[in-house]
């Protein structure tokens, strides 16, 4: 039984450190991850993470198993095009999704109701079924555009968390900025966690 079933989507913005960290802490906190993976967050995952996934879904799901050491289907990973889902049918799918990160692209299709990829349509039936979206962009400065996008979807009920994280804690490595980030979006998904966010 898992506390907490998530959607989980990574794009191809810069970050991946934020996601891997995230998948982890989800897992660890007996989430169930809906895992959507596009084609441009794998090229960043190999050039920021050394991390080389499976192209097959089936492969990937059981080297993420080992990866991660998650309970038996506890992350899902589904095509992008796998529009039979249960990401994809209000009637299904989790009421918890996230993006992170989040391109600026993939953000002004969802802002537009355009669902080419599954990331997208299952961020269109959060949204339609008054659930919980949470994207976290990494990207600076925004433009002009990005900004409309942006007040589209807050305006919408989206969650808009960039992915900048603070300095109270004093953080002495990178892997401490992304545990700040975590925690702060575990923290708007009222799942439990013992990560850091202050000095404490």
């Amino acid at each position: 039984m898992f506390l907490e079933k998530v959607t989980l989507a990574v794009t191809g913005a810069s970050g991946s450190g934020y996601f891997l960290h995230l998948l982890d802490v989800l897992v660890k906190s007996n989430c169930q991850v809906y895992l959507l993976l596009s084609d441009a967050a794998r090229i960043v995952l190999k050039t920021e993470a050394d991390e080389q996934w499976p192209e097959d879904i089936e492969t990937l799901n059981t080297f993420l198993e080992k990866r991660f050491n998650t309970k038996a289907k506890q992350i899902i990973v589904l095509g992008r095009l796998d529009w039979f889902s249960v990401v994809a049918s209000g009637s299904s799918a989790p009421k918890k999704m996230v993006i992170c990160p989040c391109s600026c692209g993939t953000f002004a299709s969802i802002a537009q109701g355009l669902s080419k990829t599954l990331i997208e349509r299952a961020a269109d039936v959060v949204m339609k079924e008054r659930g919980q979206l949470i994207i976290m962009p990494r990207e600076t400065p925004f433009s002009t555009l990005h900004l409309r996008n942006l007040l589209t979807l807050s305006e919408l009920g989206v969650t808009i968390m960039a992915l900048a994280p603070g300095f109270y804690h004093r953080p002495q490595s990178i892997a401490e900025l992304h545990e700040f980030m975590v925690a702060r979006l575990l923290d708007h998904l009222q799942i439990a966690h013992s990560s850091k966010r202050w000095c404490e």
